[in-house]
């Protein structure tokens, strides 16, 4: 017999599998109110070759059931594991870390709630996974990574009119092994309204949300604002097909922010960025797939092995960071930095003892891009003036050097945030500061938000932009029904371990390749 499909599986998954519980559930007939419902759906996250984090929302208190198996059908080779109660203090939420999964197999889930009240079970909610596999050779099959950010900016939503986001279907439809999303997973200082008018006399329409109508300051507001973004059927879809990989930048809080900003912003009555940036942290940590760390509960930054091809190390460039001014420091200090000291000395250190054959960082920003703030200070890294680092540059070029020294191979980074693609190409031979090795870049986004660029890029660490997804004197916040929305997939052969790189446009259509032999 044929095996289903992965998408017959998904799609009937909710009715295949509710006749499986069905037939473990009591005879007398439960009312459909007294069962929990999961109308966020799954997702999983944070995934290694033997375990993975399955993350879902009830309606209601309610206990968390996990069932796995590689077996689409859950027929044989099912495991349960009980997971916490879903109760007010988490608005809901529960997640379970699965542990003791096989590598480089495909795993089957679903997701109950059992009602702390009435003790009624509700319907179950399926999803997938791939774990990465512990030998090099993948299973013969290409190790596949999709990547973007930038979602819900700038006032677009979820447009009814177009079936949602559904630049998520496209990248589901790459069948990734894993989807990272580089930071501003939502938008939370961006209200909508339900019709926006666009300067060229069309209207964009969105779903609205009581949370969505003003800036998130409250810790329901934010987590109404995670909500919202998974009331999308293409991003659902996505979450449910294939492990996601979470990192935040400033829009999960306030755009531009940093530790001890306090705002002018007439629209807000909590002016600390701190308290704004504390509630957003648990917001994001309620709604998304990322585990859990016991010592440092709050930490985001992390390394995420993926066996011997393939190592993520997901950075976080906006908790440790110090304010946005001119940038140009000439000595490293509380105020020059970006990623921070420990963060960095960890990074240097996993880099270092990673033995895969790729290792991929996730930045929150691009590395050379100038961002401006205020029109003259520096939101990002680099500072615009070229010649030997300064400011945040002082730390990329501690990493860079650090790298050299150790002969740390195949270091590649990706990266969103600036609403356009690219590809760049780092070189010392045209660089000011040439203690590095060349490495590649590469940029996409935005997944549904505004588009705006390109950036000027700074020449202290010798980039050139190879490759620039939108026309140089395009306008800037383009709707999205310009068609200039953007994700990046990666894909690494196990044969030749090259690592091949594409640059997808809003339909998914690939508009840049680059093959990338290992060292």
């Amino acid at each position: 017999m044929t095996a289903p499909s992965r998408r017959a599986v998904l799609a009937g998954g909710a009715a295949l599998v509710g006749g499986l519980w069905a037939g473990r559930a009591p005879a007398k007939v439960t009312r459909e109110a007294d069962r929990p419902q999961l109308a966020f759906g799954v997702q999983s996250g944070d995934v290694s070759p033997v375990g993975a984090v399955v993350w879902s929302r009830a309606d209601r208190p309610a206990s968390m059931r996990v069932e796995w198996s590689t077996d689409p059908t859950f027929a044989r080779g099912v495991e349960a594991v009980d997971g916490p109660d879903a109760l007010v203090d988490s608005d809901f939420t529960a997640k379970v870390a699965l542990r003791g999964l096989p590598p480089g197999a495909e795993v089957h889930y679903r997701v109950r709630f059992r009602s702390l009240e009435s003790g009624a079970w509700s319907a179950p909610s399926a999803g997938r996974l791939r774990t990465p596999p512990a030998t090099p050779d993948g299973g013969g099959r290409p190790l596949v990574f999709a990547w973007g950010g930038d979602t819900c900016g700038q006032g677009f939503g979820i447009n009814p009119d177009l079936g949602g986001m559904v630049i998520h279907d496209h990248i589901r439809a790459q069948d990734p092994d894993v989807f990272i999303h580089c930071g501003d997973l939502i938008y939370a200082d961006a209200p909508l309204l339900a019709v926006k008018r666009l300067d060229d006399g069309r209207v964009w329409k969105n779903v609205v949300t009581p949370e969505k109508g003003k800036v998130a300051e409250t810790l329901a507001e934010f987590r109404g604002n995670f909500r919202y973004n998974l009331l999308d059927g293409p991003f659902r879809r996505l979450l449910a097909s294939a492990p996601m990989v979470v990192q935040w930048d400033d829009h999960e809080t306030k755009n531009n922010w940093w530790p001890g900003r306090v705002l002018r912003d007439g629209r807000y009555s909590v002016r600390s960025c701190d308290l704004l940036a504390a509630r957003a942290r648990r917001a994001f940590f309620d709604y998304t797939p990322i585990a859990r760390r016991s010592s440092t509960p709050g930490r985001i930054f992390r390394a995420l092995p993926q066996g011997p091809l393939l190592e993520l190390f997901v950075l976080d460039a906006r908790s440790y960071r110090g304010p946005n001014g001119p940038n140009r420091q000439r000595v490293p200090g509380p105020k020059a930095a970006f990623f921070g000291d420990a963060q960095l000395e960890w990074l240097c250190r996993r880099l270092a003892r990673s033995r895969a054959t790729w290792k991929v960082v996730v930045s929150d920003q691009p590395l050379s891009l100038h961002i401006a703030h205020g029109g003259v200070d520096s939101e990002g890294m680099a500072n615009g003036h070229g010649g030997q680092p300064s400011g945040r540059e002082l730390e990329l070029a501690r990493l860079l050097a650090f790298i050299r020294r150790e002969a740390v191979r195949n270091v590649v980074f990706v990266t969103a945030d600036v609403h356009y693609a690219a590809a760049h190409r780092y070189s010392p031979k045209i660089a000011a500061f040439r203690d590095f090795d060349p490495f590649w870049e590469f940029v996409a986004g935005p997944l549904n938000a505004g588009t705006f660029g390109p950036n000027p890029l700074d020449p202290t660490f010798g980039p050139e932009a190879t490759f620039v997804g939108i026309p140089r004197d395009l306008q800037p916040n383009r709707s999205p029904l310009d068609g200039y929305q953007f994700f990046g997939t990666g894909a690494i052969d196990p044969k030749t371990r090259a690592l091949t790189v594409r640059l997808h446009d809003a339909k998914g259509a690939v508009v840049h390749r680059l093959e990338l032999g290992p060292r």
